[in-house]
């Protein structure tokens, strides 16, 4: 059982709002606690922990238990208002800007004090109100991998959903057909429509009043399989899905609709029976997830990081990197330390020249898995690596675990190897001394940005979607189709 750590912060405002309240000077209550006015001073003022046997003689001299300076009761309002403006400074935020902090004591003016906790507030509140950006974004994908890693990507409530699906469907297991998936919209009480004119910035659009889900036309090329798409829409109404209340409750409705997609393209008893058999061959290897079920290289080891902790006891980390080396998803619960920024966000990052989901990309065929050990500050791993072309251009797919681990895998054969000892800016970042000097100061170069990173998102209910684009089409779905239900001229 852990400590409990009381609030240093709270317990002193309440000893000094209960001595005030006595009339007591700090040397009164030193006395009667036969303790140095100074350190209690310090205790009052937040900087020094109490300790149980303190409390207990603060306690006895107040005539009040030792849970009452524990408590949660309520503050005086100039008590309140010292703590609320201590930490509003202790914050990072604050601190980054290099300012004095300003000593909430009892010479502190009230009105002073309340103008610098409401400057504070206000200041944190416009920050909260500019978080329709990719810096929210950022902040909230770091919270969902920590989740993510925690449950060793591990979803079992969806997993059951899944199960159920395909259980009522009687799908007895092989590849799923877009035919399978339009007879689950159907026992789901759903028709699905696939529309040229569909909101540009959506994948989909479910029309809950009517119960139709609205999907890219198959001449749209807005990428992603078009069984992923109608099952990730499924998705949604299969767990309950309403509104989103924020952009991480989007971004979690967005990665567990995801996650159900594969789990029905890939169904956890199938998969698990492949991958348990491939490891007492000692032969595991993403591909062949990859053909069983007709799926992409990507959702393949996707979903190979779902089951491989749970049920083969092997962390493991996953990575899609474009050609550039930025990466763009990532994941891992087996210590390998990705690049991150300031706010612990991993996507947008540029990943090692070193590792295997970048030296892939050197390969003159590119054709095919390639596979690497790699030396790094946090321990070598091994890692497979595919390159899979996209509209935005090439991209790796990668799935790595540490050395120890690597016997239970196909390709663990392989001589190649290297050594990444990022994030020193030697490893890679920095050019040779003698190629930097050769041309310092003899060069300009514009960077090909990536838009999507910088630009914020369009604001409303989803992220990124129109919200008007998206009820214009709607309704003009809805005029196109009688009372029946029936499409006129222009339906389906």
């Amino acid at each position: 059982m852990s400590e409990f750590t009381p609030d240093a912060l709270l317990v002193g405002r309440r000893v000094r709002q209960l001595r005030k309240a006595r009339g007591w000077t700090l040397q009164d209550l030193a006395a009667r606690v036969e303790r140095a006015p100074s350190a209690l001073s310090m205790l009052e003022n937040g900087r020094r922990e109490p300790k149980l046997s303190l409390l207990h003689a603060l306690a006895d001299a107040f005539a009040v238990t030792v849970a009452d300076l524990l408590g949660a009761g309520p503050l005086d309002r100039r008590a309140a208002l010292e703590v609320e403006l201590q930490r509003a400074q202790d914050t990072s935020a604050y601190r980054s800007l290099g300012l004095p902090q300003v000593r909430p004591g009892p010479r502190l003016p009230t009105p002073v004090l309340e103008a610098l906790v409401g400057l504070h507030a206000e200041l944190n509140r416009q920050a909260t109100a500019h978080l329709a950006t990719p810096e929210e974004a950022r902040r909230a994908n770091t919270e969902l991998r920590a989740l993510m890693r925690e449950r060793d990507n591990y979803f079992g409530e969806v997993e059951a959903a899944a199960a159920d699906v395909l259980r009522a469907a009687g799908h007895a297991g092989g590849p799923l057909t877009e035919r399978d998936i339009t007879a689950i919209a159907a026992r789901l009480g759903y028709t699905l429509h696939r529309e040229a004119d569909l909101p540009h910035a959506a994948r989909s659009v479910i029309d809950l009043r009517h119960r139709r889900i609205f999907l890219p036309h198959p001449r749209d090329g807005r990428g992603h399989g078009r069984r992923q798409v109608a099952l990730q829409a499924l998705g949604h109404i299969v767990l309950g899905h309403s509104e989103p209340d924020g952009y991480a409750g989007f971004l979690r409705q967005r990665v567990e609709v995801n996650y159900f997609a594969a789990a029905v393209l890939v169904p956890e008893v199938h998969a698990v029976r492949l991958l348990q058999a491939a490891k007492a061959e000692r032969d595991i290897a993403v591909e062949d997830l990859r053909d069983a079920f007709a799926v992409s290289y990507e959702t393949a080891a996707h979903r190979f990081t779902n089951l491989a902790t749970r049920h083969l006891g092997i962390p493991v980390h996953f990575m899609r990197v474009h050609e550039s080396g930025t990466i763009y998803k990532a994941y891992e619960n087996d210590g390998v330390r990705f690049p991150t920024d300031v706010t612990g966000a991993i996507e947008g990052q540029p990943v090692c020249r070193h590792w295997t989901a970048r030296a892939v990309f050197a390969r003159p065929e590119l054709h095919g898995a390639y596979q690497q050990y790699t030396d790094t500050s946090s321990g070598t791993y091994w890692c497979t690596a595919l390159v899979e072309p996209a509209a935005q251009g090439d991209f790796s797919v990668s799935v790595g675990v540490p050395y120890a681990h690597v016997k239970w895998f196909r390709g663990k054969e392989t001589r190649e190897r290297d050594t990444s000892r990022c994030p020193e800016e030697s490893c890679c970042r920095t050019p040779p001394a003698q190629l930097r000097r050769q041309w310092e100061g003899s060069v300009l170069a514009s960077a090909r940005a990536h838009t999507h990173l910088l630009a914020a998102l369009p604001p409303g209910t989803f992220p990124g979607v129109d919200d008007t684009e998206v009820l214009r089409f709607l309704e003009a779905r809805a005029r196109e189709w009688d009372p029946a239900g029936e499409p006129t001229a222009a339906g389906g």
